[in-house]
């Protein structure tokens, strides 16, 4: 007992450069204090006395904000940062070497009785107020970012963030063929089209902004594909032409477009300027010609 003991305390040591000596972390790290009524709770659970599991159990809560319900099962050199409000549901398993911080939620999606939290594999890092949510497995060595809501099963050492929780970083990424694009002409469909990638840069993990990359570089390729089919249209027939797009004319749909036809209010175009003679007398001759409504 007193070995694990002073393994759990070496790990607050390996991962809170705060950690001074020996009695400051035995007498104030309330993550310590939880993991060690936890294991007192869960030996009562396994020899079925769960009232007393249970209400140690709450008396920790109450000690300090960290609530570990008895039953689940924890492996060694787990350690809670700072910990207040920390929640691990009934069936929820944690590997070795894991790491919480302030907030986290192991918790279910269902109210049916067996397998309903997740599971954690060796040396996973749960940022702080993280949420994971149902009976599913994080893989080894992965990190869940601060705030991030996973509900799916996370791949060995990947990085998840966001809302939903979206995988970021992969230990062994996935193979792709790298395109052969123009960084100028890159830049070119960027500005043509008024995208920047949200300020961020390629490197950074962003996965809309990676998203919206991959497109336009797919536009690039597109745009030299047709380019090429031009130039071999044109090589082919020497009466083709490189026919230019007929522009479209806001005139064309001004009557389609009037919020008064439409009884659309916004859709129309607005102008806080009066409108000129021209206009004025085209309005009266197109209100001549339009037949009497019957009514």
């Amino acid at each position: 007992m007193f070995q694990r003991l002073r393994e759990d305390i070496n790990s607050v040591f390996d991962r809170d450069p705060a950690a001074r000596n020996f009695l400051e972390v035995l007498t104030n790290y309330p993550g310590l204090h939880a993991l060690l009524l936890h294991r007192c709770g869960h030996w009562l659970w396994k020899k079925n006395l769960k009232w007393l599991a249970r209400t140690l159990s709450t008396f920790s809560r109450w000690l300090t904000g960290i609530e570990i319900h008895p039953g689940a099962t924890i492996g060694r050199r787990f350690f809670i940062d700072h910990g207040m409000g920390v929640v691990i549901g009934e069936t929820a398993l944690v590997g070795d070497n894991v790491t919480l911080y302030q907030g986290v939620t192991l918790g279910g999606t269902s109210w049916n009785k067996g397998k309903r939290h997740p599971t954690l594999g060796d040396g996973v890092i749960v940022g702080a107020g993280a949420k994971i949510l149902g009976p599913f497995t994080v893989g080894a060595g992965a990190k869940i970012g601060s705030n991030a809501v996973v509900t799916k099963e996370v791949p060995p050492g990947a990085t998840v963030v966001g809302i939903p929780g979206k995988i970021v970083k992969r230990t062994d990424p996935d193979v792709e063929e790298a395109l052969d694009v123009d960084p100028a002409r890159r830049e070119a469909i960027c500005q043509k089209f008024g995208f920047d990638a949200y300020g961020v840069s390629q490197d950074m993990p962003d996965p809309v902004a990676r998203s919206m990359q991959a497109m336009l570089d797919h536009m690039h390729a597109v745009d030299e594909r047709i380019e090429r089919m031009c130039s071999t249209l044109r090589k082919l027939d020497d009466n083709y032409r490189d026919g230019q797009l007929p522009a479209l004319r806001e005139e064309d749909f001004a009557g389609i477009l009037d919020e008064h036809d439409t009884g659309c209010p916004g859709v129309g175009k607005r102008s806080d300027t009066p409108p000129s003679v021209e206009q004025e007398a085209g309005q009266e001759t197109e209100q001549e010609t339009l037949p009497p409504r019957n009514g």
